[in-house]
């Protein structure tokens, strides 16, 4: 039996982003281990919509893929607290701003206006997906015609080189992929296949308020097409599960299999640390919290309760704040209000797509992290602050302390009193951070990702 992972959405991504999200580090890990385990029981494929068809494509070319996004320069400076943010002029920064205005205007004025918005954002997006697809899609398609030229089955179609049995699975983010479920459901039937899902989070449909509209429709559509054809429903955490289960419940689905949680490897692999820190950084002075920015992720939170830090402490005491990651959707009014207050007089700075050397080395240097999301399918940068031996101030909520375990200290992430009061704590009282980084250098056991590889060699066999 052989597993084929549809990597189609990982290309998607990388035509569009600069830097993988935690979906596209988690699934290439998993590949990776996969690969590196057990090569001669997976396979992998990709879309090819001149031929509607899937078609078989070479670890390679997935590798490649992915260390291009996790080694290539960002697209922009890094911003320091002095600087004025250029992110507050970039084209999709520029849309969520508009968005906000248009709410305050008229009925029959917003409406129109939206449709304007939106049309521009589609135009910025895929003019950047087109620029940077068409030199990966051209050296692809040379390999593809040179594989096929040898012999290789790279860029055969899946449906003659697959046997009935092998298991399709979608181990991504496939939502955005036109028809989706319908060609789940030829591959079945044609081919014989089985077909496994593994379920992040399913945030969109069980907390929309956290979401851009059309990533909750998209989301939407294809997760109650291709979960009923689920012959292995697997999941990152015993959260998600739940959610599946009551999502199920309450649509009215019907399950082929039990949801099953696996165990979620620990880090990435990273760079080597960069040899000096961004904006003026420090060792030590300062607390990190990588995400992106985005309003599920509660930076607003971590603002507040800043500000209130800085009052009642003084600049002097409290280290710098640091947000790294690029700017999402639904945070117009935060950025504003950075912008406002002058990135809180120089103790807020944003790093925005860290390379992985400079990420590396952020965690490295930070006296501790954040993490006070409001909803999560797992929380990758908690268990990734518990690989570097930093302690994480984590939210309580969903899949976070199963990331954390005994190894964090958690807030409710609705209550910016609380918040700020464990971080006082930690910045007040470092003895109670180092007892914590002890126990983390004790007893913490990071899990490897062959244990993720074989859970699901497991589970799929």
């Amino acid at each position: 039996m052989t597993i084929w992972f549809d990597v189609e959405d990982l290309f998607e991504y990388a035509r569009a982003m600069a830097r993988p999200s935690g979906i596209q580090r988690l699934s290439y890990e998993l590949y990776d281990a996969l690969q590196r385990s057990n090569p001669g029981a997976i396979g992998f494929a990709r879309h090819d919509m001149r031929r509607d068809c899937m078609v078989v494509t070479d670890w390679a070319e997935v590798q490649q893929t992915f260390l291009r996004m996790t080694a290539a320069q960002p697209p922009a400076p890094t911003l320091s607290p002095d600087t004025s943010p250029a992110l507050m002029h970039s084209p999709l920064t520029r849309v969520s701003l508009l968005r906000a205005a248009a709410q305050r205007m008229p009925r029959e004025v917003r409406q129109p206006l939206g449709d304007a918005i939106r049309a521009q954002l589609s135009v910025v997006r895929n003019l950047a997906r087109a620029a940077r697809a068409l030199p990966a899609a051209l050296s692809s398609r040379g390999r593809r015609q040179s594989a096929a030229g040898e012999g290789g089955s790279s860029g055969n179609k899946l449906v003659e080189v697959a046997r009935p049995g092998d298991t399709l699975a979608s181990f991504g983010s496939p939502w955005s992929l036109p028809d989706y479920p319908g060609q789940i459901a030829r591959l079945r039937a044609s081919a014989g296949m089985r077909y496994s899902v593994l379920i992040y989070d399913m945030i969109p449909v069980v907390r929309p308020e956290y979401c851009d509209r059309g990533l909750v429709a998209m989301f939407s559509r294809c997760t109650a097409g291709i979960i009923p054809q689920a012959d292995t429903i697997l999941a990152i955490s015993q959260s998600s599960v739940r959610d599946i289960n009551e999502w199920a419940t309450r649509e009215g689905v019907a399950l082929r299999s039990t949801p099953k949680a696996i165990p979620i490897g620990t880090g990435f692999g990273h760079a080597a640390p960069a040899d000096t820190l961004p904006g003026g950084l420090v060792p030590g002075g300062y607390a990190l919290f990588v995400s992106t920015i985005e309003a599920r992720k509660n930076h607003v939170l971590a603002f507040r309760a800043w500000r209130r830090l800085l009052d009642e402490l003084g600049p002097k005491r409290v280290p710098t704040l640091v947000f790294a990651g690029r700017v999402g959707w639904m945070v117009a009014d935060l950025m504003q209000q950075i912008h406002n207050a002058r990135h809180l007089g120089g103790k807020l700075v944003l790093v925005e797509n860290p390379d992985d050397a400079t990420l590396a080395a952020l965690y490295r240097g930070a006296r501790f992290t954040l993490f006070p999301s409001l909803y999560e399918g797992w929380g990758l940068p908690v268990s990734e602050s518990l690989a570097f031996g930093k302690v994480c101030l984590a939210s309580n909520s969903t899949s976070v302390p199963e990331a954390g375990g005994e190894f964090c200290l958690y807030h409710d992430p609705d209550s910016v009193s609380e918040a700020t009061q464990l971080y006082r704590r930690a910045i007040t009282e470092p003895e109670l951070v180092a007892a914590l980084e002890e126990r983390i250098a004790r007893a913490y056991r990071p899990t490897p990702w062959s244990s993720t590889a074989r859970a699901v060699l497991d589970a799929l066999a």
